[in-house]
């Protein structure tokens, strides 16, 4: 989509990954990955979330963070045999992640995927509340009393849950384009954002 799209007609995929942890001298890896998708039009659908295999031990301080075990990725598919899962999701849609970094380095598993264009809610938070203390996704759906609908949305998960965190993505940049009047405006306003006059619409 370009940045000319308007919101209100835009699908916006929020994709989010757990790891294994990195150790001295490896790469991290993912073990967990969610998926779900939001427009104005149809709401919250497609909601997608599946363990990874990864020869890579989880780390204890991984483990602390999101409670996922070895046990839990018996049998599970490796990030590449989701391929065909990942392009029909992500092909054609806004992606959205908060703190992109992760979730882009580990789609460089496909190469040349083309995915885009990338919405981060951390930036996006960043310039909406700046005088937040704390950006991350927990703090700001707490502040803003999202946690609930969350909960309601993707039950018997909880934060640090690959699905969970997704969504939690998703209804906070639903929150940003509500309470900054954003529905009508053309994608760009998102990718580019120009909060000065965000913050005029609040004043007014």
């Amino acid at each position: 989509m370009t940045p000319e799209h308007l919101i209100h007609n835009s699908r916006f995929t929020a994709i989010d990954f757990e790891s294994a942890g990195a150790t001295r001298g490896k790469s991290d890896s993912p073990v967990q990955i969610g998926l779900a998708s939001w427009s104005a039009s149809t709401g919250h659908t497609n909601a997608f979330v599946s363990y990874l295999h990864t020869d890579q031990p989880i780390l204890w301080s991984a483990q602390k963070v999101h409670g996922i075990t070895a046990l839990d990725l018996t049998e599970a598919p490796t990030l590449i045999a989701l391929w065909p899962e990942v392009k029909s999701r992500l092909s054609g849609a806004v992606v959205v992640a908060h703190g992109k970094g992760t979730e882009k380095r580990f789609l460089r598993a496909f190469p040349g995927h083309g995915f885009g264009p990338w919405i981060d809610t951390l930036l996006l938070a960043r310039a909406a509340w700046p005088e937040l203390a704390d950006h991350s996704l927990g703090a700001l759906c707490e502040v803003h009393g999202l946690t609930e609908e969350i909960r309601g949305l993707v039950v018997l998960r909880s934060w640090h849950d690959a699905l969970f965190d997704a969504v939690a993505s998703l209804v906070l940049l639903g929150h940003i384009i509500q309470t900054h009047s954003l529905l009508d405006e053309p994608l760009g306003s998102l990718l580019y954002p120009d909060t000065s006059r965000w913050h005029a619409r609040r004043r007014a």
